[in-house]
C-alpha cells in the first residue's frame, strides 16, 4: 500500500500533466481554428476556377491539355498526408490503414504489376509507411515539404509532380487525406489529382455551367490550359489546409481524453490519499485514547 508521501507525490504529478493537457488543447484548439480561417479564404478561389472550366466544359468549343490525357496506369504516385508531431491520437495509424487498403485497391483495377510512389508527408507518416514498400511499392523522397508547409513549398511540390505526368513518368496521381468535416468529425478520403476528370465538374452527369454567355479571349483552349494549374493548386493547397485543420482537430480529442482521464484518475488518488489520512488519524486517536486508558 501506498504511503500518504508518495499518494501526495502521484496527485502532484497527475494535476500537472492534467494543466500541461489543458494547455496543449487550447493551442491546438487555436491552430485549428486558423486552419478553418485559411479553408475559408481559399473557397472563393477555388469556386471561380471552377466555375470557369465549367463554362469551358459546357461551351461549344475545342479545349485540350496534356493534364487530362488518361493512358493505361502503370506507374503511379500516391501521396498521403499525415503530421510530423505526435500526441494526435490515432490519426496517422487510421491514414495508414486506408493507404493499406487503396494500395490494394488500386492493385486490383491496374495489376499486379502497377509500380507505385508513395510520396509520404509528414515525418510520423513517412515512418508508417515504410512498411508498405516492396519490389512495386516504393518510398518516395520529399525532404522539401511538411505537413506544415504552405504557399511556395505546396505550388512547387504540385509543380513537380505535374510536371512528372506530363512527361510521362507518371501515369496518375492520387492523394490520401484526412478530409475536415469539422471538429469532432474527419473523414479518410482519396481524390484523383491527375489527370484531370471533367467529370469532377459534373453535377448530377451534367456539366455545372452558366447560363451567361461567355467570350473567350484568346481562346477556350488556351483559358482551359492555363486555369487547369491553378485549379490543381487550388485543390493541393486546400488538402494541405484540410490536413491541418484535421490534425489540429485530432489533437484536440487526444487531449480532451488525456484531460478527462487525468481528472478521473486525480479524483481516484485524492479520495485514496484521504481515505489513507483518515485512517492515520483515527490510528493516532485510537492511539492516544488508549494510552490514557492505560494510565
Amino acid at each position: 500500500m501506498a504511503t500518504l508521501k508518495e499518494l501526495k507525490g502521484r496527485i502532484g504529478s497527475v494535476s500537472s500533466s492534467d494543466k500541461i493537457t489543458g494547455a496543449m488543447k487550447m493551442i491546438s484548439s487555436a491552430k485549428m481554428h486558423k486552419a478553418e480561417g485559411a479553408l475559408k479564404r481559399l473557397a472563393p478561389f477555388r469556386t471561380q476556377i471552377e466555375t470557369i472550366i465549367s463554362n469551358i466544359l459546357g461551351a461549344d468549343a475545342d479545349f485540350t491539355s496534356p493534364l487530362t490525357v488518361a493512358r493505361p496506369v502503370h506507374r503511379m504516385a500516391v501521396v498521403i498526408l499525415g503530421s510530423d508531431d505526435g500526441l494526435c491520437g490515432a490519426y496517422n495509424i487510421n491514414l495508414a490503414k486506408f493507404l493499406k487498403s487503396h494500395l490494394a485497391e488500386l492493385r486490383e483495377r491496374f495489376g499486379e504489376g502497377l509500380e507505385v510512389e508513395i510520396h509520404p508527408v509528414g515525418k510520423k507518416m513517412r515512418k508508417a509507411c515504410t512498411k508498405f514498400t516492396d519490389s512495386r511499392t516504393s518510398l518516395a523522397e520529399i525532404s522539401q515539404i511538411s505537413s506544415k508547409s504552405e504557399g511556395k513549398q505546396v505550388k512547387d511540390f504540385t509543380a513537380i509532380l505535374e510536371q512528372r505526368f506530363v512527361s510521362g513518368e507518371l501515369d496518375r496521381v492520387d492523394v490520401l487525406y484526412m478530409h475536415y468535416v469539422s471538429a469532432g468529425r474527419q473523414r479518410t478520403t482519396a481524390d484523383l489529382l491527375l489527370p484531370v476528370d471533367a467529370e469532377a465538374f459534373a453535377a448530377n452527369g451534367e456539366v455545372k455551367a452558366s447560363d451567361r454567355p461567355y467570350i473567350f479571349e484568346p481562346s477556350a483552349s488556351e483559358i482551359f490550359r492555363s486555369a487547369l494549374p491553378m485549379y490543381l493548386l487550388s485543390t493541393m493547397q486546400e488538402i494541405f489546409c484540410e490536413n491541418r485543420a484535421s490534425e489540429q482537430a485530432a489533437r484536440v480529442m487526444a487531449m480532451q481524453s488525456a484531460n478527462d482521464n487525468a481528472k478521473k484518475l486525480l479524483d481516484q488518488l485524492q479520495l485514496e490519499y484521504n481515505k489513507l489520512r483518515q485512517q492515520s488519524i483515527t490510528t493516532e486517536l485510537l492511539d492516544i485514547v488508549g494510552g490514557q486508558v492505560r494510565d
